[in-house]
């Protein structure tokens, strides 16, 4: 729980706390050079308590039985605080270590000193009287860890919190916007191509505004969909395309999947959002497969043709005349090829098995 560095205020504590111990070692013993440097330096040593708790704790420990065997009966009120520092650190086990050793020095070097020549009850006093002192340090820099534990614990949950309501708040905007703009989009795309169409079927000129509404409502729908893409990832993953597709593949393989695949055409110059739309499709249908096909082979198909780009995902499965599409995510699949204008079909063959099958516009038909 270090801070980097010394304060001002870990100075002013120590420098507050080795005045003390000279003054008092003063007043009962007198100058003498070694105790007189050794209660300064057990006070000065408590700067670094929290930079360094462990090594201060040991320094303050031998300052203390270091100024008890020079004659100096001065409490141990560096050490208290080095305690509380060590086991409010988190260093509970050194801190246990390093008492039980000081209790023990103590009445050594108190005996050196011939400090407790005056009896054995008053030796006795005192050592109950460390006692209690070094247990209420630790209790306090025990009680105080765990409450900042409990506030970090908190402000970690209250984070988590408003993480996952913002997660929630972006998929009801996605939700919202691919019912709204999705559906007027594509009533604006569909009307202007009807309008094309029936121009060209009576053989009139095609008005260039028309023809810019149609490859405008073409460019929003795509559009849109990259959009709705950005809202319902987390911000986390990178995006995945069809270069992407043969890692998934590769995954099917390694779960016992038969899994082969075949691309065909150029794939320079896809969309990114047909490119992510064409992963996501992969991605489902491979899913569904090992989850409920109860299949032993599967094949990914993908041409890339001029004007659309073909996804095919076929197996080798249970599914027969009448089989209800595996799994949820056709729904999502179903919505991401619309919205970029595509065509999907999803359903058992006839040979047995499951397909999927989708066709993405890439660029305008001449």
């Amino acid at each position: 729980m270090g801070s980097g560095q010394i304060g001002m205020k870990d100075w002013a504590i120590a420098v507050a706390v080795a005045t003390v111990l000279l003054v008092t070692g003063l007043s009962e013993q007198g100058f003498d050079p070694l105790g007189c440097a050794l209660l300064a330096a057990g006070g000065l040593a408590l700067a670094a308590r929290r930079l360094a708790p462990v090594p201060v704790l040991a320094a303050t420990g031998l300052c203390t039985v270091g100024y008890q065997a020079a004659g100096f009966d001065v409490p141990a009120v560096a050490f208290l605080f080095a305690v509380y520092a060590a086991v409010r650190a988190g260093h509970r086990a050194v801190t246990v270590a390093a008492s039980v050793a000081m209790l023990a020095a103590l009445p050594l070097a108190a005996v050196i000193s011939g400090l407790h020549d005056t009896g054995r009850a008053l030796a006795q006093a005192r050592g109950a009287l460390e006692i209690a002192w070094l247990v209420a340090a630790g209790a306090a820099g025990e009680a105080l860890r765990q409450a900042e534990r409990r506030a970090d614990e908190a402000e970690r949950t209250r984070e988590e919190t408003a993480r996952r309501r913002a997660d929630e708040e972006r998929l009801r905007i996605a939700r919202e916007l691919h019912d709204s703009l999705t559906h007027q989009i594509s009533i604006v795309k569909v009307q202007a191509e009807v309008a094309v169409h029936v121009a060209r079927r009576r053989g009139e000129q095609v008005p260039e505004a028309l023809l810019a509404i149609q490859e405008a409502g073409r460019e929003a729908a795509r559009e849109l969909r990259a959009t709705l893409e950005a809202l319902r990832d987390d911000g986390t993953a990178p995006p995945r395309g069809l270069e992407h597709v043969p890692e998934l593949v590769e995954r099917a393989r390694a779960i016992g999947l038969d899994a082969t695949l075949t691309i065909e055409g150029r794939r320079q110059g896809v969309p990114a959002a047909v490119g992510r739309t064409v992963y996501r499709i992969v991605q489902e249908a491979l899913t569904n497969v090992a989850r409920h096909a109860g299949a032993a082979s599967a094949s990914v198909r993908i041409d890339c043709r001029p004007d659309a780009l073909a996804v095919r995902v076929d197996d080798d499965g249970a599914a027969g005349p009448g089989t209800a599409p595996p799994g949820v995510g056709l729904l999502g699949m179903r919505e991401r090829v619309t919205a970029l204008g595509g065509r999907l079909h999803a359903g058992p063959r006839g040979e047995g098995g499951f397909t999927v099958q989708a066709e993405l516009p890439v660029e305008p038909a001449p």
